[in-house]
């Protein structure tokens, strides 16, 4: 059994009310983005692509970018998070042999708001977890503010959050200029969001102040391991070098561990794109324990199939891998995090291939 742990996808009623927006930058430019990719909201164009890997393959959804927050008002981003959640709740009702569940979407510009959305994609919709991003409106997802979000979903137990990218080409390349070229906020500056995320969650104390959340980051933590050296005795040296006038920058929480350790909380996924020694190195870094599979489908060129083909080749062929470890990665991991229960879930594969 294999379970996609970060796939995306629009409901038709959310995709309806996306495009429906009109005043907003950020819905226009992401209309154009996803307008080419059909297998976001054609259920048939999507099922044809994950009939190639067998019945026994499954997803867990969740909206494409941009954050709500990005998308209007408040009253505007609460709609559009109810009718996510309310879609993906259904899709996941209707087709179980195909989607194994679905993390809500949730709109953190009313932290009140998003909590009371959570618990009610929780409680009433069977949500397995809660999809945030890098930053809101901008701002850092360390501030104080957030904190009861956190706690909302950390006291669930055996709720995840997903956490994705988000800049677009309004954040420069350079100081001396106006906006991103080439696309490098996308290729580059999403990696960097998602490392810079990591980090201030790291100084801010999160994992001391709540040892059991469960943080999946996407594109297998980003940064972080390649650049083991400078997060671990690199960051151990926090302080030693700077200026008495910019203390302030490096005051966080105080931490009882190295800052690398905490890196190694988080959980990442392997949606590398098919660069295979890149995933190695985050598999090395984070343990097979703290990976789960995931291809970020249906972004690939072929726009479905691709990064998932491409990503199960990478770990079949990894020789540091056992098959015990590639059944902790492929659905082993992510059931135990969420208390899946993987012996219902093959009983669903199972009469799904029979009645076919």
């Amino acid at each position: 059994m294999k379970i996609d742990a970060f796939c995306h996808l629009l409901p038709a009623a959310y995709a309806e009310r996306l495009f429906a927006i009109t005043d907003s930058a950020v819905a226009r430019n992401i209309q154009k983005r996803v307008s080419g990719v059909p297998a976001l909201v054609d259920l048939d164009e999507r099922f044809r692509g994950m009939d190639e890997f067998g019945s026994d393959y499954r997803q867990i959804i969740n909206t494409a970018a941009p954050p709500l927050d990005d998308l209007g008002p408040r009253q505007r981003t609460a709609e559009l998070a109810r009718i996510a959640n309310d879609g993906m709740a259904q899709l996941v009702a209707d087709h179980p042999d195909r989607f194994a569940g679905f993390c809500a979407a949730v709109a953190l510009d009313d932290v009140d708001g998003a909590i009371a959305e959570a618990d009610r994609a929780f409680d009433e919709l069977g949500a397995v977890g809660v999809q945030i991003y890098t930053h809101v409106n901008g701002g850092p997802m360390d501030q104080e503010r957030f904190f009861p979000f956190y706690e909302a979903v950390a006291r669930r137990g055996d709720k995840m959050i997903q956490v994705h990218p988000c800049r677009d080409s309004s954040w420069s390349d350079y100081k001396t200029e106006e906006r991103s070229k080439f696309e490098i906020w996308w290729t580059l500056g999403w990696e960097y969001d998602l490392s810079a995320f990591m980090s201030r969650l790291v100084f801010s104390g999160i994992f001391e102040r709540l040892p059991d959340i469960k943080i999946l980051i996407h594109h297998g933590g980003a940064m972080i391991p390649h650049f083991a050296g400078r997060v671990g005795p690199g960051w151990d040296q926090l302080g030693a070098r700077t200026p008495a006038d910019q203390a302030e920058d490096v005051a966080g929480y105080p931490l009882t561990l190295r800052p690398i350790e905490y890196f190694k909380k988080f959980y990442v996924d392997t949606a590398y794109f098919g660069a295979g020694d890149a995933m190695r190195t985050a598999i090395r870094f984070f343990g097979v324990d703290h990976t789960l599979f995931a291809s970020d489908t249906p972004f690939d060129p072929e726009k479905g199939p691709g990064y998932i083909r491409d990503t199960i080749a990478n770990l079949n062929d990894m020789d540091i891998l056992t098959d015990a470890d590639r059944a902790r990665i492929y659905h082993g991991n992510v059931t135990d995090l969420l208390g899946l229960d993987s012996a219902a879930a093959l009983n669903t594969l199972a009469e799904s291939e029979v009645s076919s």
